[in-house]
């Protein structure tokens, strides 16, 4: 329907995370007799045999597939190496999510090792999603990245609360005894002035091989939030 609405202007990401816990993907389910199966593969093929049209290789979704709308240019997105497996031989872009899994340059490697062209792509594109966090200064770009910083360090114990003041924040991890920079341990949350900030995504992008990179952050405040992604386009001069 977006891409029926704005043509050109809709890209669709896909992912195999039910964006929420195990327990609530099954507390949601319509039938709990068993958990889900693990069909993500089956489903992803059907997708994009609907785009295709509304001929034998549209699958069991063809009586749809009489769309008058262009197909979304469509990504797979992941941090293991199972999606870069299924996004090289889907002959998809991918797009890599560095700020879950910092040690994904290897997988993006595999995946434009193992890239079949396809009619979505005739070679492999590789994106990158990076957590980053910018203000005028480095200080108080550390700052606000406590409020993340501590709602991801309860969520990784089993406990969801709702992003917190940074003042909280800052109490609870000086509490922790842990500083607030190597906070979650395993984790690249980028943060600093507008060119600190470049200079960081520019070396992930690298590290990746990407021809594109995705900011990702979470901050209480809301006009930090928006300061934030205006540094980061002023940085680099996508104002």
């Amino acid at each position: 329907m977006l891409s029926g609405l704005f043509p050109g202007r809709i890209d669709l990401g896909v992912g195999r995370a039910p964006g929420t816990s195990a327990r609530a993907a099954f507390a949601l389910q319509r039938d709990r007799r068993s958990a889900s199966p693990d069909d993500f593969h089956e489903q992803l093929e059907e997708l994009l045999g609907y785009f295709r049209g509304n001929g034998p290789e549209a699958g069991p979704l063809r009586q749809l597939a009489d769309v008058s709308f262009d197909r979304p240019e469509t990504a797979l997105l992941g941090s293991s190496a199972q999606s870069a497996v299924w996004a090289a031989d889907f002959g998809l872009p991918y797009v890599f999510a560095d700020f879950i899994n910092p040690g994904g340059a290897a997988i993006a490697a595999l995946y434009r090792d193992r890239f079949q062209p396809s009619v979505l792509s005739s070679e492999p594109r590789t994106s990158v999603a990076v957590w980053a966090l910018c203000a005028d200064t480095a200080e108080e770009a550390l700052r606000i990245s406590a409020s993340a910083r501590m709602m991801l360090g309860l969520l990784f114990r089993g406990r969801l609360i709702a992003v917190p003041p940074v003042e909280e924040a800052l109490a609870f991890l000086e509490k922790e005894g842990t500083p607030v920079e190597s906070t979650p341990p395993g984790r690249r949350i980028i943060t600093g002035t507008p060119e600190m900030v470049r200079a960081a995504i520019e070396q992930v992008a690298r590290e990746y091989g990407a021809e594109e990179v995705f900011i990702v952050n979470i901050v209480h405040d809301h006009a930090a939030r928006v300061r934030c992604y205006e540094l980061i386009a002023k940085a680099f001069n996508a104002s």
